[in-house]
């Protein structure tokens, strides 16, 4: 994707400035059949530190492509696009499928639901590619769980980095405020006169 705005990005980084990555609920980010527990947490991170490698990367089991990601927010959200760096020899991610507010799926659930979006994706190893969101889906995220079933054929799946682009609203999850209108005045409330044959309320 190729930024449209009127300056150079390359003096204004437009990606981190919509980034995703500092609403991210982290410690409670979690991924199914991640070979190193824990893992999944290091694939989050600034923008322009998309391509250090250094704190390590999530990989499924052997012989088991398939991964599944859950990221919860710290506030409700508006997703633009993701980008997702996969990794070379036919380990990147060849599908991305996402699932809005879905707490605690499994790859049962994940394989029988109907995605909100999914796409098929190219080896993004520089980091260069992101994947617009029908945006008009991802008005009110709570959560996004991703899933991975396939790579490019080898025997393991593996994921250095997963960039959100987006907005983050003022409220809170699980915040309800219960606003109750008097949308009609009560007349049990009133006394009604009748002064010359007409109502007047005192």
């Amino acid at each position: 994707m190729s930024c449209t705005h009127d300056h150079s990005c390359e003096d204004h980084n437009c990606a981190a400035d919509w980034s995703l990555y500092k609403h991210i609920k982290l410690e409670q980010v979690t991924s199914l059949n991640e070979s190193v527990a824990e893992s999944v947490k290091s694939i989050f991170k600034p923008w322009d530190r998309r391509l250090d490698n250094s704190e390590g990367f999530l990989e499924s089991n052997e012989g088991d492509p398939e991964l599944l990601v859950f990221i919860p927010f710290t506030s409700v959200v508006k997703i633009k696009s993701i980008s997702v760096v996969g990794g070379a020899e036919g380990t990147s991610p060849s599908k991305m499928r996402a699932f809005i507010n879905q707490d605690g799926i499994d790859f049962s659930d994940a394989q029988n639901m109907q995605p909100v979006q999914e796409w098929e994706l190219a080896e993004n190893l520089h980091g260069i590619l992101e994947y617009q969101t029908r945006y008009a889906r991802f008005q009110s995220v709570g959560s996004l769980t991703l899933h991975f079933p396939g790579n490019f054929g080898a025997s393991t799946t593996k994921i250095y980095y997963i960039g959100l682009r987006g907005e983050a609203t003022q409220l809170k999850r699980d915040a309800v405020t219960n606003v109750v209108y008097e949308l009609y005045p009560n007349p049990s409330e009133h006394k009604i006169s009748d002064a010359g044959g007409s109502s007047q309320v005192e």
